[in-house]
């Protein structure tokens, strides 16, 4: 079975997210980019049912030229084709972007990719929406929060966690997954990956941006809950100080605050 698995190369932010000074996007001028766990999960698992069943896995992104990078780093994982929907590195919505991608499956011809899987969500922008309308727009099922999938000649059976439970669902074949971190722990890349890789040829198309009807006003960082330390002293001086915060916190008995009992 081929399986499409669409990724989105998103920044690498190790400490606080910065904004542009137009609080339009995310200042990426000092950090690098990577993909999401969830998309990273969702390669590993179409490439160990390939080695199971056979068939094919290609990975699709959709962003500048330089998001064949995050092509490759699947294709080192073991994916075996990389397909670029590329544009001019400015930030689509999830409603073109679906449409793109749709339109990009489309162009394979009937039945290409019985099994589409994509990240739950967007790692950078938290987008839920591009999954599900991927799959709308090609009239097939889809289940997101997978973290199981069992893939049969013609269905799948895939299930989810849910308050403490778990949901099992199945769908006819062609469909649409949304897979979450945890489905499976992902390879590292091999040598000899790493080098098939670099040689891969990417393919380019450069679709069309639909009009989606939405306009970005401002990107906003929630703030983060500050933090204050309180030194209670140094050395020996600072042990009834101590005491008295233990005290206070019942973790000492009542009469251990410091002083006599």
């Amino acid at each position: 079975m081929d399986i499409l698995v669409c990724v989105k190369r998103v920044p690498t932010v190790g400490g606080l997210v910065q904004l542009t000074d137009d609080g339009q996007d995310v200042d990426t001028r000092m950090s690098g980019f990577t993909v999401s766990p969830h998309e990273e999960c969702a390669v590993e698992e179409a490439v160990r049912l390939t080695e199971r069943d056979g068939g094919a896995v290609t990975v699709l992104t959709l962003g500048p030229a330089a998001a064949a990078d995050q092509l490759r780093d699947m294709l080192a994982l073991g994916a075996h084709h990389g397909v670029l929907l590329e544009t001019d590195g400015t930030e689509w919505g999830p409603i073109a972007t679906a449409a793109a991608i749709a339109a990009a499956v489309t162009g394979f011809g009937p039945g290409a990719f019985p099994l589409i899987l994509c990240g739950n969500e967007a790692a950078d922008t938290g987008d839920f929406q591009v999954g599900i309308r991927i799959a709308a727009a090609l009239g097939r099922p889809c289940v997101t929060g997978i973290k199981q999938i069992e893939v049969a000649a013609s269905a799948l059976r895939a299930s989810r966690e849910y308050r403490g439970g778990q949901e099992e669902f199945e769908l006819p074949l062609p469909a649409v997954l949304g897979v979450r971190e945890g489905l499976n722990l992902p390879r590292y890349p091999s040598l000899p990956g790493r080098l098939r890789a670099k040689r891969a040829e990417i393919t380019v198309r450069r679709p069309e941006r639909q009009p989606e009807g939405l306009r970005k006003e401002l990107l906003r960082v929630p703030e983060q809950p500050r933090q204050q330390a309180e030194i209670l002293g140094h050395g020996a001086d600072a042990v009834p100080a101590l005491l008295g915060v233990l005290a206070e916190l019942k973790v000492l008995p009542r009469g251990s605050g410091g002083g006599p009992a």
